[in-house]
């Protein structure tokens, strides 16, 4: 069995200081350790998307890092965007857009457009689908998808 590996990581800017095993995926820490759930795992290759996260304000696929590879870092997970009373506007626009049917890819996308947006605040059509187009979806076809992009981008220079 291999020794344990002290972290400190803060999480939706809560610090947290945990023994992990070298080679526990970070989606793992974050689901099971952490009890966030809200991170999906979908492919466990870092095709999909889903497992997408902001690490020191960059997207990550947190299925292809280990929770070593986080030691110092700030991570933001889907839980960090807003409340059900206080929805973040990329979450209000998802909704407006119908820009979900299952949800299981949904958080992937909206940490994936929460970054983008924070430097490009007003993008085109082909910008928000370049943006989102390592994020797979089996159900919504994407156009409600970047419609919610665009909106939010709105709705966050507003804010």
């Amino acid at each position: 069995m291999a020794n344990k590996v002290k972290i400190n990581v803060t999480v939706n800017g809560t610090q947290y200081e945990r023994e992990v095993e070298p080679r526990l995926l970070l989606s793992d820490f974050i689901r099971k350790d952490l009890g966030l759930t809200g991170t999906h795992v979908g492919c466990e290759h870092g095709l999909c998307g889903a497992c997408t996260i902001l690490m020191n304000g960059q997207a990550v696929r947190s299925c292809t890092h280990f929770a070593v590879m986080a030691d110092g870092a700030d991570i933001k997970t889907v839980e960090s965007l807003g409340t059900m009373d206080n929805l973040h506007p990329i979450q209000e626009a998802f909704m407006e857009k119908h820009a979900l049917q299952c949800g299981f890819c949904t958080p992937g996308f909206l940490m994936t457009a929460v970054e983008y947006l924070e430097g490009n605040p007003n993008p085109t059509d082909e910008e928000a689908r370049e943006a989102i187009d390592g994020n797979f979806c089996r159900c919504t076809g994407y156009e409600n998808i970047v419609e919610a992009v665009k909106l939010a981008a709105k709705k966050m220079a507003d804010h």
